[in-house]
């Protein structure tokens, strides 16, 4: 789970924090409301304020459930500890439907990892538009593929 929490971190960040130190919930570049490291869901919605430690605590279950998700759709990722942790990271950042329905995921399963590169490569846009932090992140989520 290293590797996951590592890129996770990297990418996500704690945003909006309060002069107490508390997080305050904002809508991310693709408009959704996220608290802490990237959470989102029925729990975070505007207004919503967390604690470091209450973020710390969500990422572990997300990360865990990104992995278990991964795993689930995609079994061939067992024992393969960066390959595992760039697909969770995926599923992290655009859900398990998202991953579920793709061509990466036919990719994957295939145990065809020049062609997931290539297709991981592809969701680098939010409402349309490239952003280039997805950008960034489908290059090291492409690097673990190749490890």
């Amino acid at each position: 789970m290293k590797a996951l929490l590592e890129i996770i971190k990297k990418y996500e960040g704690c945003h909006r924090r309060m002069a107490d130190g508390r997080l305050i919930a904002y809508k991310c570049p693709a408009g959704v409301w996220t608290i802490g490291w990237g959470s989102t869901g029925r729990y975070v919605r505007e207004g919503t304020i967390w604690t470091q430690e209450k973020a710390d605590e969500r990422l572990e279950k997300d990360a865990q459930a990104a992995i278990d998700a991964a795993l689930k759709a995609s079994p061939i990722l067992q024992g393969k500890e960066f390959k595992l942790a760039a697909i969770a990271d995926f599923v992290y950042n655009c859900g398990a439907g998202a991953y579920q329905s793709s061509t990466l995921k036919k990719r994957v399963d295939a145990g065809d990892w020049l062609s997931a590169v290539s297709e991981i490569k592809r969701w680098d846009k939010a409402g349309g538009k490239v952003l280039a932090g997805l950008t960034k992140r489908r290059e090291d989520e492409a690097k673990l593929l190749q490890k």
